[in-house]
């Protein structure tokens, strides 16, 4: 079966010819239930408003055994002759959003005001699965997104530099997940298939600072993996400076499940625990934890958490 046949057997609505939508567990959660997702408290991003997607569904740079995305790299690029229009995978995205969300209008326990509202998304994850950098005019989306009044987050492996160094549009909130403390865990838990990956991702955390929008690095805790190590994580913090850090426990979930163990998760005490040292080492403070996402927030205290409105 073709790749993007699984994909949307799974739920994916495939946009285009590289992207991809899927509401997330918090927007159902948001609808059904009135809960909303961690990134609400520690940032005010309403999840039942969020459009979660991807420009780079089929293309990644890693493969990393915590992902429980289905994992179709390889393809470690996208050529600008194959790339879609970024006003049309912006426009087209919201139309997939709004499709998937159409069956919640009838649902006695959803209100009508909040399926309205999810109608019309105010933010952009551009998280979903493969890694965003590698489309072309990445840039370019993120101004079109703007344009309609959304604000953006980016979640990225950190193994494109070049590309973060050239956008003229940066997002609102640009994540780096940095889930490994030095090269040889690195290279066992993501297995990079580019060459000099942790260089680059080196590169990344010293190209940081200079940018002008929110940062957050986020790591990726896997119990037996990654836990350890915790003044070299310290080292590629200070490194990075950001403006958050996010200690968030792997879920043992998906793909992942043919890859580690349930044992692999750590505790949300054990989380806390590393969040402590890792705030010691590096002079930040614990702003803000959720329990129920396994998922604690430092921050460098004269810098309160923004809200996107």
């Amino acid at each position: 079966m073709h790749e993007l046949e699984i994909l949307k057997k799974q739920g994916y609505a495939i946009v285009g010819r590289h992207s991809a939508v899927k509401p997330c567990h918090w927007l159902r959660k948001a609808l059904l239930e009135g809960i909303h997702c961690y990134k609400h408290t520690f940032y005010g991003i309403e999840s039942h408003r969020c459009l979660q997607m991807t420009p780079t569904v089929l293309h990644c740079t890693q493969r990393c055994l915590y992902c429980w995305r289905f994992q179709t790299f390889e393809l470690a690029s996208l050529p600008k002759k194959d790339a879609d229009d970024p006003a049309f995978i912006c426009e087209e995205s919201i139309k997939a959003q709004q499709r998937l969300l159409t069956g919640y209008k009838g649902d006695a326990r959803v209100s009508i005001k909040m399926w309205e509202e999810a109608m019309e998304p105010k933010h952009v994850a551009c998280s979903l699965t493969g890694e965003p950098t590698l489309y072309p005019y990445l840039s370019e989306f993120f101004e079109e997104c703007h344009k309609r009044g959304m604000t953006t987050f980016l979640v990225t492996n950190g193994t494109m530099p070049e590309v973060l160094e050239r956008m003229d549009t940066l997002p609102t909130q640009l994540y780096v997940s940095i889930t490994a403390p030095n090269e040889e865990i690195y290279r066992k838990l993501n297995v990079p298939i580019i060459a000099r990956a942790w260089e680059r991702v080196n590169k990344t955390l010293e190209l940081l600072p200079s940018l002008s929008t929110r940062t957050v690095i986020r790591h990726t805790l896997v119990k037996g993996w990654n836990m350890n190590n915790i003044e070299q994580y310290a080292r590629l913090d200070e490194k990075a400076e950001p403006w958050f850090i996010e200690p968030k426990g792997y879920v043992y979930v998906g793909y992942s499940r043919e890859r580690l163990k349930m044992e692999n998760m750590p505790t949300h005490d054990e989380i806390r625990k590393f969040s402590e040292k890792l705030a010691e080492l590096t002079g930040y403070t614990i702003e803000a934890e959720r329990k129920d996402s396994r998922v604690v927030l430092l921050g460098r205290g004269k810098e309160r958490m923004i809200k996107h409105g």
